[in-house]
């Protein structure tokens, strides 16, 4: 079932997504070679709890971090860990706010020192992609137009979409209806209302779109051990058009 949100909502969930985006601009200034993902993960416990909000990954379905941190040809879901990053690598770290019971989502790949002119590619188009699905996040349109805009922009430019991770509802639980494609058809799929939050965050590879997981059963990582980078919004649907809730 998919549960609209009142206006009220959308505004706690804004405050939520205000917060997590002054996290993310911390970041911006943080990453650099030699930092440890570990470190960047305490960081983010701490300044949310600093701030009255609380990670809302941490403890679920047993997940023991506050965020997300995958690197290079990891597709999402990557552990924090004590190795220091490298110049040269690609980092997206994703993490879920939970201020006062409104949540938010948002994930970011992050260039760690100077980056090859492919990775840096890579990580532009992932980035253009996002907002060309969120061009699409208004009133009357269907989910399957999400999708098909960034499936064939991402193709046109020679990458892959994952298609075994998608985007979600999210409201006072992290994974609500419906389940957001980042690729389809259009006119295909669930018509948007006034009142829907959605997340809409494409995963985009170097090469194939198959993926592989990890013996710890969370961590995704490309089948070819190719790159991958991934951002996320959190949008609401309003009769104004799509409202980011998590932007820088």
């Amino acid at each position: 079932m998919i549960i609209l949100k009142s206006e009220r909502e959308i505004e706690a969930m804004a405050k939520a997504g205000n917060l997590l985006a002054a996290c993310h601009r911390r970041l911006a200034k943080m990453i650099k070679p030699g930092i440890t993902t570990m470190q960047i993960d305490k960081y983010v416990d701490a300044f949310l709890k600093k701030n009255g909000a609380k990670s809302e990954q941490y403890g679920y379905k047993g997940y023991q971090f506050a965020t997300c941190a995958s690197i290079n040809d990891e597709i999402c879901h990557g552990f924090p860990r004590e190795t220091p990053l490298k110049k040269g690598d690609l980092v997206t770290i994703d993490m879920v706010v939970n201020l006062n019971g409104a949540l938010a989502d948002s994930a970011w790949t992050y260039a760690v020192g100077e980056v090859s002119d492919a990775a840096r590619n890579l990580m532009d188009v992932t980035k253009n992609s996002l907002y060309i699905g969120i061009e699409q996040a208004v009133i009357g349109n269907r989910l399957g137009d999400i999708g098909h805009a960034i499936q064939t922009y991402v193709e046109g430019e020679g990458y892959s979409v994952v298609r075994g991770f998608t985007g979600h509802g999210i409201g006072k639980n992290i994974h609500e209806e419906p389940q957001v494609f980042h690729f389809g058809s259009p006119g295909r799929g669930v018509r948007l209302k006034e009142g829907m939050v959605i997340t809409i965050e494409p995963m985009i590879n170097e090469g194939t779109w198959h993926s592989k997981m990890d013996d710890n059963r969370w961590t995704a990582r490309t089948a070819d051990g190719k790159l991958s980078a991934q951002y996320e919004h959190t949008i609401a649907i309003t009769k104004d058009g799509p409202v980011i809730l998590t932007e820088q």
